[in-house]
């Protein structure tokens, strides 16, 4: 069983930086895709930046150029720096992973369709003011 756990949500003004983290456990002999989500009122759940077993990484646009994710040596914590906030990036945010053992097949998999990851962490709130 795969737990997830997400840090580093705050208040902050629009241009401010936040780093969020997320610490995986739960999983060894495997493959994964890890990212991040957010989910704001009255908007559906969107990926934000994943990183797969062979370090590949995906933004969506509206983060491009300003949010960085990234995950620790040792494999077991995903981070997400996020710089340059505005206030449309205000949003619970949700790491997410997916973990299927060697050999298995990854088609049709979509690194940012949240139906196709299997373990989420509880979320953690970010809010940007203008």
């Amino acid at each position: 069983q795969v737990h997830l756990a997400e840090s580093g949500g705050g208040s902050v003004q629009a241009g401010e930086s936040l780093r969020l983290s997320c610490v995986a456990d739960g999983y060894t002999t495997s493959t994964y895709c890890m990212g991040w989500f957010r989910h704001a009122p009255g908007k559906e759940r969107e990926g934000v930046a994943t990183l797969d077993r062979e370090v590949s990484i995906k933004y969506a646009d509206s983060v491009k150029g300003r949010f960085t994710v990234s995950l620790d040596n040792a494999g077991n914590t995903l981070y997400l720096q996020m710089n340059s906030l505005k206030p449309e990036d205000s949003a619970m945010y949700f790491c997410a992973a997916e973990v299927r053992p060697y050999g298995a097949t990854w088609f049709g998999f979509d690194p940012f369709r949240s139906a196709d990851f299997g373990y989420w962490g509880q979320g953690t709130q970010v809010t940007v003011s203008s």
